[in-house]
């Protein structure tokens, strides 16, 4: 009796140093001290009174601060040492045993307790000296346990198992440690439990790429710990150029201000601080600006924002002597001596100068809008900026070209240089006539500038760059137009200029004696004025007029028999129908041919130009203008068109949507050609297709059978397994998620459309054959599948001004109203109605199904192995074949709230 006394006063003391632990942790140090001397005074009925203690702990659901601090005061104690770092007596014996408790109930029912079993574990484990002597039998025990914790349903407990693993995962023999924490990652549900996992993994290549791909997690926190774990575990030589810039173009566009804040603090403190020596260029340098120049621009904004990376006072853009242009131009006699621009040095000085150039002006701004002692620091500090950008500017304009002219002179590996010099020409002040002549002449030679080509083994020229834009490069020419722009700001100025280099380029493509490089040269200019241009107004009275351009250039050029320079004039002449009043005949007919005759490089800019002139002018336009020959001057061979399409469809002659309509069949135009990444021509007509049907309310005249065939066809495409184009998928996900709630309309071509899409896609019908018996029920699965999605977007719910509009324009309850009629044929009980006399038991299955869904019938299923019995579901199989009783048996089934079961079948 006397010892079960004992214990009972040994337990309470116990309880009575916790209970205060409660209170605050600056007590904790000398409650240590008190329990370790309870623990030296009775250590062979300490462990037990202490357990018995503790249990309370394991009911405390909710995470208080009181609670957690008597986890932490627990967790600290075992693993408890003297002043001199040795553990107190038989420490480590101690800690096996009370480990071994936890343990026990790690493994209990009571989520409570397993929380915090885990939770006291994971502290114990993080606090243990790498002295401790513990079992191997012991922690593979531990680390098993929480293994099996970590699959557990409660997130904390999840948490805090992985907490307690994190210590392992660099052993190479709890490799499956690693292994967990990945797939986990990858499958886990909760914020915190990722968040944990992340800040667990150890550096190396393998989990870098799972480190990153976090940076793009859906909580915020999470990626804020993505950038953490990064600055902290990856130093920035241990990372490959591409996974820097993905870094920080991900962090420094992320929509939280806290992960920019995190992001930039890894690129400042530990990138550019560290490792680049508080150097900007240096940092660019990691970067590879040539290949990732948004990047880099996005970095030397973000320091400048920051306050950092502007230029000393001395610091200019280039010093230079005058003699030395003229040796450099020489290529026989160049000036090793004189350094060009890097490209990292060319980004940094376009970036800074264009920020001082911004914050000169805002600044200036804001002076003028305030007044007082406000408004004298707002226009010092413009002062600054504008003093600070005339230093590291080239002193003169002729500096400036004579600069600008050296690098592009020096050949391609100083084109990206030469590119950050022509940008910068937007800061300078072009309004002095002498001037503005020395910089005309300069944009005149940029504009005359050739393209450049290699001849290959066969003595062939091969166009260096994409052969549509001028010099080859979408960025260069776009840079050229802003020089010229800049240089000539007036209005109609841009237009007389270019169209006067233009005129000079067609001379020899109009006498026939141009080659095919002097063709894709000038037709690369006229694709600049037509892109700058307002109209074709701007252009008259000019050089050469419209009608000329296109006589002359465009018309011929898209008959040349070099196909690149076929594809530039179908550019072009996409681009001059947009500036028409209303589109010509010569224009449409001509992308029309292009379009059917291809290749494939071809046909991908000719759909682009009739999608655009479609949408920009309307269908009955460019119908009018394509003419009612049109037809029949393509082969046959070309044009898939089926019977509804042939003569006319709704009193509507077949128009240009029914010629891009038949270009979504995939043997349209053979091997589909990939111009570009991710781009072709099925894919852009689709693209183009699904933003008429979403703006169909602004072209009444589509016919509504056109209306139907594309949607078809585009839902079709969605399901179908034989097309990968994964840009149009992703592109129709996103039309058909909008599409049904914009209109009511829309609804009810969803509804009209649902039997053409299952006769296209059903294996066994409509010619479609299915093939083995795996292939079968794969394509029926997939039409179960699109017939579900279907529904579902029939079900979705109008936008709010859709919504209002139909509610306000709906006349009193009138059952034989056309709206009533229209309300019931864009739901699911018209689309019954037109499934129930279809007379096949698919469309009953299908049927079946809508009930199902609308009244949430699970007990409703039609095998879809088996032919349609004839008493399934009490519906007689000679009553199938009656269409005014069919209405009347399926509206009845529609409208009640529940499906009739028992005796009732047979009344039915």
């Amino acid at each position: 009796m006397a010892e079960i006394e004992q214990d009972k006063q040994l337990t309470q003391k116990i309880a009575g140093i916790l209970e205060e632990t409660k209170a605050s942790y600056a007590t904790h140090n000398r409650k240590l001290k008190e329990l370790s001397n309870l623990r030296s005074s009775s250590p062979q009925n300490f462990f037990s009174s202490f357990c018995k203690a503790l249990l309370p702990v394991f009911s405390f659901q909710r995470r208080t601060a009181s609670a957690e601090r008597i986890i932490r005061f627990i967790s600290t104690f075992a693993c408890f040492t003297d002043s001199k770092g040795s553990a107190i007596d038989d420490g480590d014996d101690f800690v096996e045993a009370f480990l071994r408790f936890l343990l026990s109930a790690v493994t209990s029912a009571n989520k409570t307790a397993r929380f915090r079993s885990c939770q006291i574990i994971s502290e114990i484990i993080m606090r243990l000296p790498d002295d401790a002597e513990v079992s191997n039998e012991l922690w593979d025990e531990v680390i098993e346990s929480m293994i099996i914790r970590a699959g557990d349903k409660i997130p904390i407990i999840r948490t805090f198992s992985i907490r307690a693993l994190s210590r392992f995962v660099n052993d190479s023999e709890n490799s499956d440690i690693l292994d967990l924490f990945v797939q986990t990652l990858d499958s886990e549900q909760n914020a915190d439990v990722r968040k944990t996992i992340l800040l667990s993994l150890p550096p190396s290549n393998a989990t870098s790429l799972v480190i990153i791909s976090c940076t793009l997690d859906v909580n915020e926190s999470v990626r804020k710990a993505a950038y953490f774990v990064l600055a902290n575990k990856f130093p920035l030589q241990s990372l490959s150029i591409k996974l820097r810039a993905l870094i920080l173009q991900r962090g420094l566009s992320d929509r939280s201000p806290a992960v920019v804040k995190e992001c930039l603090k890894l690129m400042i403190d530990e990138w550019l601080c560290k490792s680049c020596n508080n150097n900007p260029v240096e940092l660019l340098k990691y970067l590879d600006v040539e290949t990732y120049e948004n990047v880099g621009v996005s970095v030397m904004k973000a320091l400048l924002g920051a306050g950092m990376g502007k230029p000393e006072g001395s610091q200019r853009i280039q010093q230079f002597k005058e003699s030395s242009f003229d040796e450099i131009r020489d290529p026989d006699n160049c000036n090793q001596d004189f350094k060009l621009l890097e490209p990292e040095v060319a980004l940094y000085w376009r970036v800074v100068c264009q920020h001082l150039h911004k914050e000169a002006q805002e600044k200036g701004s804001d002076a003028a809008a305030t007044t007082g002692t406000e408004a004298a620091v707002y226009a010092a500090e413009s002062s600054d900026s504008s003093e600070l950008l005339e230093k590291v500017l080239p002193a003169t304009v002729s500096d400036y070209v004579e600069l600008a002219q050296v690098h592009i002179t020096a050949g391609a590996n100083y084109r990206f240089a030469s590119r950050q010099l022509l940008l910068l020409g937007a800061l300078l002040d072009f309004s002095d006539a002498t001037i503005r002549r020395i910089a005309s002449t300069f944009v005149q030679d940029l504009l005359h500038k050739p393209l450049e080509y290699e001849i290959d083994c066969s003595g062939n020229k091969i166009v260096i760059g994409d052969g549509i834009s001028l010099g080859g490069d979408r960025d260069w020419a776009d840079a050229v137009v802003r020089l010229v722009k800049k240089v000539h700001a007036a209005d109609g100025e841009f237009e007389e200029v270019t169209l006067q280099v233009v005129a000079e380029l067609a001379r020899p493509c109009r006498e026939r004696s141009a080659d095919f490089i002097e063709w894709l040269h000038c037709l690369a200019v006229v694709g600049l004025v037509l892109e700058n241009t307002k109209s074709l107004h701007w252009l008259q009275g000019k050089a050469i007029e419209p009608i000329e351009l296109l006589n002359a250039l465009l018309l011929p050029g898209a008959k040349h028999l070099n196909l690149d320079v076929q594809r530039v004039a179908v550019r072009c002449l996409g681009l001059y129908g947009l500036l028409e009043r209303r589109p010509c005949e010569e224009v449409v007919k001509q992308l029309g041919l292009s379009f059917v005759k291809g290749p494939s490089s071809i046909s991908l800019l000719a759909s682009k130009g009739l999608i655009d002139l479609v949408m920009w002018h309307g269908p009955q336009e460019v119908d009018k203008a394509i003419g009612e020959d049109f037809f029949s001057q393509i082969p046959e061979n070309r044009l898939h068109l089926t019977p509804e399409m042939c003569n006319k469809v709704d009193g509507v002659d077949v128009g240009v949507l029914y010629l891009l309509c038949a270009g979504l069949e995939s043997d349209f135009f053979g091997q589909t050609l990939e111009v570009e990444e991710n781009e072709s021509v099925q894919a852009t007509l689709g693209e183009g297709l699904a933003k008429i049907l979403l703006l169909s309310e602004h072209y009444p005249s589509i016919p509504g059978s056109l209306h139907l065939l594309i949607l078809a066809k585009l839902i079709a495409f969605y399901f179908s397994e034989e097309n990968n184009e994964q840009r149009l998928k992703q592109c129709l996900s996103v039309f058909f998620e909008h599409y049904p709630s914009l209109s009511a309309n829309h609804k009810k071509h969803l509804s009209k459309a649902f039997v053409p899409v299952m006769r296209a896609i059903w294996p066994g019908i409509n010619g479609n054959h299915g093939g083995s018996a795996a292939m079968i029920s794969t394509m029926r699965k997939r039409a179960v599948q699109a017939s579900r999605f279907m529904l579902q977007m029939m079900q979705s719910t109008l936008y709010k001004k859709e919504t209002d509009n139909h509610v306000n324009n709906l006349p009193e309850k009138n059952v034989g109203s056309s709206e009533h009629s229209d309300g019931i044929e864009a739901g699911e009980e018209g689309l019954a109605i037109r499934l129930a006399t279809e007379g096949c038991w698919i469309w009953i299955m299908i049927l079946m199904m809508i009930i199902q869904v609308k009244y949430h019938q699970p007990q409703l299923h039609v095998p879809l192995d088996q032919p349609f019995q004839e008493d399934v579901y009490g519906v007689k199989k000679a009553l199938l074949m009656k269409k005014c009783h069919l209405r009347l048996l399926f509206l009845q089934l529609l409208c009640q709230e529940h499906v009739p079961t028992g005796p009732a079948k047979q009344q039915h």
